[in-house]
């Protein structure tokens, strides 16, 4: 790469000190795209509000299991049944994510140098088992055993099961109605919609409460339908499908959120937006002719590694490669403060290295382009 003393001399100016603005002033350079100066993983105020929000949906799944059990086993309702272990399978969850919150916080040590930020996904991925064993499978066998109901239902029970589901949806809303509170916040100040919020959300317990009240609302709804069908044409058909319709929710509920967990656990890359972002910002730096790979992975929640061959310019000494070594950390913290583990690898680069580096640069474009700039939060 031809470049003169004074063109890098140039470039490291406007590295520290900004680029013109056409008024004898200086500007502060940032990557363009839709994070900057945004943490992708979130902080302690959106810890909190996922506090809140899963403690409310604790409650409301504690008091409804109660209730759905008490009124299932009095009417010998099997989709009455199948919601309270549904209820029950969500507030074992909810205490998995409260514990995910705790721990997932705890500071690094000589045995997780990277911290324990990963603790939130494997205590996600036990939530998804929970509602597969708990709630799926107990559900496919409520169906089974309403298929050999013989008689008529007890219609006073079933009343006061339709009642409690009645209340159940209520309780369940309101559950729902804060989870999606704290998304639009969360999408707001993203600067996205909020269904792509909701599409490429990253906080595990957030999106499990989403998931757990998202079906939950529709599971009442099934068993409120299940019922009714059954006291008005006295076959336990419908209740036999409206639990088999709840079991397929809750599995593919469960598939869902286990491949999420699954995909946090083994290494996720940032979104292509911010590896855009995170490649340009190398770029700019004077002393680096060409960045020719970029690694990153999420750490946690609130930790992200970055990792980055690079070759050099020619001439530079280890005091000019120490000086943009920390001004880069720097820059980065600034912008994205979850990127907190960064590392660079000097190196040469050849005909197929740049090759391969003029490609990649064009695969994040692309992806950019297909997918838009925000986020992945």
């Amino acid at each position: 790469m031809a470049e003169t003393r004074e063109d890098r001399e140039s470039r490291r100016d406007v590295a520290r000190d900004g680029a013109p603005d056409g008024s004898g002033t200086r500007r502060p350079v940032h990557a363009e795209g839709g994070s900057r100066g945004r943490p992708a993983g979130g902080s302690a105020s959106d810890d909190s509000g996922t506090r809140l929000t899963v403690w409310v949906a604790l409650a409301a799944n504690m008091l409804i299991a109660a209730a759905k059990a008490v009124a299932g086993i009095a009417a010998g309702a099997p989709a009455l049944l199948s919601e309270a272990a549904h209820s029950v399978a969500d507030s074992i969850n909810e205490g998995f994510l409260l514990t995910s919150l705790s721990r997932s916080r705890r500071t690094p040590d000589a045995e997780h140098p990277f911290g324990y930020g990963k603790d939130r996904y494997f205590w996600s991925l036990l939530a998804a088992v929970g509602i597969f064993v708990v709630g799926g499978c107990f559900s496919f066998v409520q169906a089974f055993e309403a298929l050999h109901t013989t008689g008529e239902p007890d219609t006073a029970g079933y009343v006061a099961g339709l009642a409690v589901l009645g209340v159940a949806l209520l309780a369940e809303g309101a559950s729902l109605v804060r989870a999606v509170v704290q998304l639009r916040g969360q999408a707001r100040r993203a600067g996205v919609s909020v269904w792509r919020q909701a599409r490429t959300l990253g906080d595990p317990a957030l999106r499990t409460v989403l998931a757990e009240d998202g079906t939950a609302v529709l599971g009442v709804v099934l068993a409120a339908a299940g019922l009714g069908l059954h006291m008005a044409t006295g076959s336990a058909v419908w209740e036999a499908a409206a639990s088999a319709c709840i079991g397929v929710l809750l599995v593919f509920t469960a598939y869902r959120l286990g491949k999420a967990a699954r995909d946090q656990l083994l290494g996720e890359a940032v979104d292509p937006g911010l590896q855009r972002e995170l490649l340009r910002r190398l770029e700019e730096q004077p002393e680096i002719d060409v960045v020719t790979q970029l690694l990153t992975m999420r750490l946690g929640l609130h930790s992200t590694l970055l990792a980055a061959r690079v070759d050099l310019v020619d001439g530079l000494d280890s005091d000019d490669v120490e000086a943009m070594s920390q001004r880069l950390r720097e820059s980065v913290a600034a912008s994205w403060p979850h990127v907190d583990q960064v590392f660079l690898d000097a190196t040469h680069a050849g005909s197929a290295e740049r090759s391969a580096a003029r490609k990649y640069r064009d695969e994040l474009d692309e992806a950019v382009a297909e997918d838009g700039p925000g986020p992945r939060l």
